[in-house]
């Protein structure tokens, strides 16, 4: 093998029921299920270029090259997809994001969704959709749900062939939005994945890994009917029930800033007038706000009078990770 290419973009994704600590971490079996959407427009772009005069693994991350941790686990990811190919030929890869990175946006969800594929394509590996997305978990839990498109549920499963992500409701099921008030654009200080390892040090991670399936059940049923109230009721309640497992972990995790809070409250406040809003955060400050359509313009209106958002991103039902031709 000389010089294998491909090209692969997808989506991040914001989670509605979330994923926190794992049964297993090097296999990234999560302790519990959850359920997703595909966030439209806010993108990672993948190239990956096997190579065979290479001598080691490379990697460039928005223009910048990268050493260290990051390079080490996407070597290791590579691994993966050198060991069903049966080469082991080094590949450079290079990677791009149209949105903020390690904010709480999901920035690994999408890079390791979009270097899943174009690993697998540019080896010609031929590999069913769960395939892909069993895959891509071993480099980021949440990517195997960036696999797949629209509204989607990653199965907890009861072995590693049985955890993978797929879609439960096409993009054009349900028009909501996610207005994303960005508060903090650079690298928060403990990343996902080393905070995942403190999930269990929480006295409330059991109770929450406990009554998830219940939540599960509610949020599956809110896409499916297209029902908002219920659907603000149980993605809030799972997102306060995160940040409790966070903020109670030894070390605590305390990703909330003030600014966080205001939004929440404000958020609240609004559904109160009769807006069809709710919030949810994942693993950062950045507030991920759901609505329907028709509250668009109202929920911008008041977002940017209220100091402290440093930009506000909107996205739509995005569709599953897809091969690009490379420029």
């Amino acid at each position: 093998m000389s010089n294998l290419t491909a090209t692969a973009v997808a989506n991040a994704n914001i989670a509605f029921i979330k994923y926190w600590g794992n049964r297993d971490a090097a296999l990234r079996l999560p302790s519990n299920g959850s359920i997703s959407m595909n966030l439209g427009g806010l993108q990672t772009r993948t190239t990956v270029y096997f190579d065979s005069s290479l001598t080691a693994d490379t990697l460039t991350l928005n223009g910048q090259r990268a050493t260290g941790p990051a390079l080490e686990r996407v070597s290791a990811f590579l691994d993966h997809f050198r060991h069903r190919a049966g080469v082991q030929t080094h590949a450079r890869v290079e990677s791009e994001n149209n949105f903020p990175m390690g904010a709480g946006i999901a920035s690994s969800a999408s890079a390791f969704a979009a270097l899943a594929l174009a690993a697998a394509s540019a080896l010609d590996l031929n590999l069913s959709e769960s395939q892909l997305s069993r895959l891509a978990r071993l480099g980021s839990g949440s990517a195997c749900r960036s696999v797949p498109g629209g509204f989607v549920e990653w199965h907890m499963g009861d072995s590693e062939a049985g955890s993978f992500a797929e879609t439960i409701a096409p993009p054009s099921h349900w028009p909501l939005v996610d207005v994303i008030a960005v508060v903090q654009e650079h690298h928060k200080e403990v990343g996902s994945f080393q905070g995942q390892q403190l999930a269990h040090t929480s006295p409330f991670q059991q109770a929450r890994v406990e009554s998830a399936e219940e939540r599960l059940q509610i949020c599956r049923a809110a896409i499916q009917q297209r029902d908002f109230d219920a659907l603000a009721r149980v993605v809030e309640l799972d997102s306060n029930m995160l940040h409790a497992v966070m903020c109670t972990s030894t070390p605590p995790l305390l990703y909330w800033q003030p600014i966080s809070l205001q939004l929440m409250k404000e958020v609240i406040h609004l559904r109160e007038q009769g807006l069809p809003v709710c919030y949810t955060l994942d693993a950062g400050p950045n507030v991920h706000i759901l609505c329907e359509p028709s509250a668009v313009s109202s929920l911008r209106e008041r977002l940017v009078q209220i100091p402290g958002i440093l930009t506000i991103l909107t996205a739509h039902p995005g569709g599953p990770a897809r091969l690009v031709k490379s420029t």
